[in-house]
Parts: structure tokens; C-alpha cells; sequence
């Protein structure tokens, strides 16, 4: 089994505050993973352990990814500022 959670869910920001923290593998809302808009939301959680708020349908995820497309989507201009800062 790998040490990495296995499902991933991009989420809309609004529905932030109804995920239990306690139950996917960030602690609160300061580490979240947000999009640059400040529109979306990543969290994550083993697939075994679906968290009840994603189960009963109270967070409806936008998408679902594995830890490689995850990855791959952090890394496009809409989550990752790519200007170098400034001097």
C-alpha cells in the first residue's frame, strides 16, 4: 500500500466549509492546496476512508484525480504561478 492518499477531489471553494478536516489529510482551511482564482480546492484522502461529507453528498466534487493528475493539473498556470518573482 502506498504511503500517498489515493483519491483526489478538486472541490469549490464555497463548499470549504462543510469538509470535516479530521477526515481527509489536510487539517484546516490554511492548508488547502487553492487555485490562483480562488475558486477551487484540492483535498485528499485515502480511498478507503471516503469521508462522509463526499459520501452523503453534502461536497459534490468537481473532479476526482489520482496523485499523478493531481500532480499535473498543480502544475498548470490556473495553480501555479510561474512568474519569477520579483527583485
Amino acid at each position: 500500500m502506498s504511503h500517498l492518499p489515493n483519491v483526489y477531489a478538486i472541490i469549490d471553494i464555497a463548499d470549504l466549509g462543510n469538509v470535516d478536516f479530521s477526515q481527509i489529510g489536510e487539517d484546516s482551511e490554511s492548508t488547502v492546496r487553492i487555485s490562483l482564482d480562488l475558486t477551487e480546492v484540492v483535498i485528499k484522502w485515502y480511498d478507503e476512508h471516503e469521508p462522509t461529507f463526499i459520501a452523503d453528498g453534502t461536497v459534490v466534487p468537481i473532479q476526482t484525480l489520482t496523485h499523478s493528475e493531481c500532480l499535473t493539473l498543480l502544475a498548470t498556470d490556473e495553480w501555479t504561478n510561474n512568474e519569477p518573482p520579483l527583485p
